[in-house]
Protein backbone atom coordinates (compact mmCIF):
# COMPACT_ATOMS: atom_id res chain seq x y z
CA UNK A 1 0.00 0.00 0.00
CA UNK A 2 1.17 3.55 -0.68
CA UNK A 3 2.84 5.09 2.45
CA UNK A 4 1.30 8.61 2.16
CA UNK A 5 -2.18 7.09 1.95
CA UNK A 6 -1.46 4.85 4.95
CA UNK A 7 -0.28 7.87 6.97
CA UNK A 8 -3.40 9.82 6.03
CA UNK A 9 -5.64 6.96 7.10
CA UNK A 10 -3.72 6.61 10.38
CA UNK A 11 -4.07 10.33 11.14
CA UNK A 12 -7.76 10.25 10.30
CA UNK A 13 -8.35 7.29 12.63
CA UNK A 14 -6.38 8.99 15.41
CA UNK A 15 -8.46 12.17 15.06
CA UNK A 16 -11.64 10.10 15.07
CA UNK A 17 -10.60 8.30 18.27
CA UNK A 18 -9.69 11.58 19.99
CA UNK A 19 -13.04 13.14 19.01
CA UNK A 20 -14.88 10.08 20.30
CA UNK A 21 -12.99 10.12 23.60
CA UNK A 22 -13.76 13.81 24.13
CA UNK A 23 -17.46 13.40 23.37
CA UNK A 24 -17.75 10.43 25.75
CA UNK A 25 -15.89 12.29 28.47
CA UNK A 26 -18.55 15.00 28.72
CA UNK A 27 -20.94 15.47 31.59
CA UNK A 28 -23.10 12.43 32.11
CA UNK A 29 -25.04 14.01 34.95
CA UNK A 30 -27.06 16.87 33.51
CA UNK A 31 -30.29 18.53 34.63
CA UNK A 32 -32.01 17.08 31.56
CA UNK A 33 -30.87 13.53 32.48
CA UNK A 34 -31.91 13.94 36.12
CA UNK A 35 -35.31 15.26 34.97
CA UNK A 36 -35.81 11.98 33.07
CA UNK A 37 -35.67 10.05 36.36
CA UNK A 38 -39.16 9.70 37.79
CA UNK A 39 -40.84 8.13 40.80
CA UNK A 40 -41.34 4.38 40.51
CA UNK A 41 -38.36 3.72 38.19
CA UNK A 42 -36.12 0.74 38.91
CA UNK A 43 -32.41 0.98 39.72
CA UNK A 44 -31.62 -0.45 36.30
CA UNK A 45 -33.69 2.27 34.58
CA UNK A 46 -31.94 5.00 36.59
CA UNK A 47 -28.50 3.58 35.82
CA UNK A 48 -29.34 3.45 32.10
CA UNK A 49 -29.92 7.22 32.25
CA UNK A 50 -27.28 8.39 34.74
CA UNK A 51 -24.78 5.54 34.73
CA UNK A 52 -23.45 3.86 37.87
CA UNK A 53 -23.63 5.96 41.06
CA UNK A 54 -20.57 7.40 42.79
CA UNK A 55 -21.70 5.77 46.06
CA UNK A 56 -24.50 3.55 47.33
CA UNK A 57 -26.00 3.33 50.83
CA UNK A 58 -28.20 0.30 51.58
CA UNK A 59 -30.46 0.07 54.63
CA UNK A 60 -32.63 -2.96 55.28
CA UNK A 61 -35.54 -2.36 57.62
CA UNK A 62 -38.03 -5.00 58.75
CA UNK A 63 -40.84 -3.53 56.65
CA UNK A 64 -38.87 -2.07 53.71
CA UNK A 65 -35.53 -1.78 51.97
CA UNK A 66 -34.06 1.70 51.38
CA UNK A 67 -31.19 2.36 48.98
CA UNK A 68 -29.64 5.76 48.30
CA UNK A 69 -27.67 6.44 45.13
CA UNK A 70 -25.36 9.45 45.20
CA UNK A 71 -23.89 10.91 42.02
CA UNK A 72 -21.07 13.45 42.39
CA UNK A 73 -19.72 15.48 39.51
CA UNK A 74 -17.44 18.34 40.46
CA UNK A 75 -19.37 20.55 42.91
CA UNK A 76 -22.72 19.08 41.88
CA UNK A 77 -24.50 16.21 43.60
CA UNK A 78 -27.60 14.18 42.79
CA UNK A 79 -29.23 11.95 45.41
CA UNK A 80 -31.82 9.34 44.47
CA UNK A 81 -33.64 7.38 47.16
CA UNK A 82 -35.17 3.99 46.36
CA UNK A 83 -37.80 2.36 48.55
CA UNK A 84 -38.11 -1.37 47.83
CA UNK A 85 -35.98 -0.88 44.68
CA UNK A 86 -38.23 1.82 43.13
CA UNK A 87 -37.43 5.56 43.02
CA UNK A 88 -39.12 7.28 45.94
CA UNK A 89 -37.43 10.70 45.71
CA UNK A 90 -34.58 12.63 44.12
CA UNK A 91 -32.64 15.74 45.02
CA UNK A 92 -30.15 17.67 42.93
CA UNK A 93 -27.79 20.63 43.26
CA UNK A 94 -27.55 20.93 39.47
CA UNK A 95 -28.52 24.27 37.98
CA UNK A 96 -29.86 25.03 34.51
Amino acid sequence: MNMPILRSISRYLLLLLVALAISCGGKRITKANVDEVSEGMSKKQVESILGPPTSIDNQDFVIMKKTTYVYRQGKDMVTIVFKDDKVQSKDSTLSD
